[in-house]
């Protein structure tokens, strides 16, 4: 079967023609400019040599660049690459290299890292804009090409980059399938939102939940989004009520940070019709106050990149429980297993297991990964949760040894990689320590090789050169040796 992502702003476009579909600063981008945008870039690729089923990675924030070089890739048949715009150089190469990416889109606030990561990869840069060429501007200019390139429903349209116990960031391969579908359920099956609605974009538009449930979602529908590049509670503020924001989805330390904000009361928020929160779990009391405060119901979700995202979710009209993260989405099943694979009666722990249209085809290049990730037809998430009687799932805790700072996953195993390699450390340690707003910090807990010194802000300044600024530790922690178990695995609860 033949199906392109790309023909949600496709389909949009046509009925949409002149209606608004981005929003950032003084610009208003139309349905018809966004199209044509990426008709050209689409053109572009194919000059410069690019075949469909070739990999493009995008290193953008949150301005019009991601979402036309976006679907400009998907029309020609190519895989969108996403990468986080805070990662280093060494991690920008990894990223190009292991998906066979054959091409860079890089915005020139990241130049540094963008460019010495491509040069490492060997590949050609792209601008956002500025005065170094070539510019997605440029490519855009092109001629439009006259139709988007068939893909099958099954091609590759997006890699995601997700870590793992193995250290090293693995590309979750999600089809056009996965992705037309799961934005397709999210608006307007669990939400009803339509082409009046306007979204605030401040998710980053790289992870899968604001590409999803903001950008995706909101084109399939005809809708608008207004982009927030940097989420600060002061500009969120203003553009909600500047742009009569209807729909408003952040990660809870979003809702934390404006819940907090001295002169918050100020705003008019009255258009406010939907909250929908993710990422990380959100605190009861969080959500309580601000629900409190301002008249919308948050609605929390659950989902990873593996499942396009979202799995599960707060439905407006089934009971909500604090803390839950809701029901099993359309078409999609959700099970509590044992280790055996076997289902736990309601309320009783087990391993979050999920099967559906939603779930990616396997990480690219990596068939044992996959293999261990997909079992007796199921995705582990490597959550542990459990079931109600009401059929509402809940998270207690993680198999896996993820950190979520800010919303962001931190894997401590590449967190540890890096460390183990400073000249002075014997053993180390990363762990999850509770944090006020953030939800949780990244601590490192160290053990010196003999004879050897180094301070904490050392450490700090190590880490920082060789990882993103989301994942280096901010406390650093020296003891004479780690705790470890019988077969000399350290044992991270201690640490705890």
């Amino acid at each position: 079967m033949s199906l392109n992502l790309g023909t949600i702003l496709q389909a949009a476009a046509e009925a949409r023609t002149d209606a608004p579909v981005i929003r950032f600063g003084e610009q208003s981008i139309s349905y018809s400019q966004l199209d044509r945008d990426a008709r050209g870039i689409a053109t572009a690729l194919h000059e410069r040599g690019l075949h469909p089923g070739d990999h493009v990675a995008v290193m953008l924030p949150n301005v019009p660049q991601f979402t036309a070089t976006y679907f400009g890739i998907l029309y020609a048949g190519c895989t969108v690459v996403p990468i986080n715009v805070l990662l280093t150089a060494e991690e920008v190469t990894y990223h190009i290299q292991d998906s066979e990416s054959k091409l860079l889109v890089a915005h020139p606030l990241f130049g540094a890292p963008a460019r010495q990561g491509a040069a490492d990869a060997g590949v050609p840069v792209v601008w956002a804009d500025g005065p170094e060429g070539p510019t997605v501007a440029e490519l855009a200019a092109s001629p439009p090409i006259d139709a988007i390139h068939p893909t099958s429903a099954d091609d590759t349209a997006v890699i995601l980059y997700t870590s793992g116990t193995t250290g090293k960031p693995k590309g979750a391969e999600l089809s056009h399938s996965n992705l037309f579908v799961n934005c397709s359920i999210v608006m307007p099956k669990l939400l009803p939102i339509g082409p009046d609605d306007v979204a605030l974009a401040t998710l980053p538009l790289f992870h899968s939940f604001g590409q999803t449930c903001i950008q995706n979602g909101m084109i399939s529908v005809g809708g608008s989004f207004v982009l927030l590049p940097r989420f600060t509670p002061d500009d969120a503020f203003k553009l909600m009520a500047a742009h009569g924001v209807t729909y408003f989805a952040g990660v809870p330390t979003m809702y934390f940070a404006l819940l907090h904000h001295e002169g918050g009361d100020q705003y008019d928020l009255s258009k406010l019709k939907f909250a929908v929160t993710g990422g990380a779990p959100m605190p009861v009391e969080v959500m309580r106050t601000f629900e409190a405060r301002w008249p919308v119901q948050i609605l929390e979700g659950y989902g990873l990149s593996e499942t396009s995202p979202v799995a599960s979710f707060n439905m407006p009209d089934r009971p909500r429980t604090a803390g839950s993260i809701g029901y099993p989405v359309w078409g999609v099943q959700m099970a509590i297993l044992d280790e055996n694979d076997q289902p736990v009666p309601d309320g009783e722990r087990g391993e979050i297991c999920i099967r559906g249209h939603n779930i990616m085809k396997g990480y690219f290049r990596r068939e044992e990964a996959t293999a261990e990730t997909m079992k007796n037809g199921w995705f582990h998430s490597g959550d542990i949760g459990v079931k109600d009687a009401n059929g509402a799932f809940s998270i207690v805790d993680r198999t896996k040894d993820m950190i979520i700072r800010g919303g962001f996953n931190v894997y401590p195993r590449e967190v540890e990689e890096i460390l183990y390699a400073h000249p002075a450390v014997a053993e180390a340690a990363v762990i999850g320590i509770p944090h006020e707003s953030h939800g949780e910090e990244v601590k490192a807990v160290i053990a010196l090789k003999p004879g050897q010194t180094a301070t904490a802000e050392e450490i700090i300044a190590y880490s920082r050169e060789h990882l993103a600024a989301y994942k280096y530790p901010r406390i650093v922690e020296f003891i004479d040796t780690l705790p470890k178990g019988p077969t000399g695995k350290i044992l991270k609860r201690e640490l705890r």
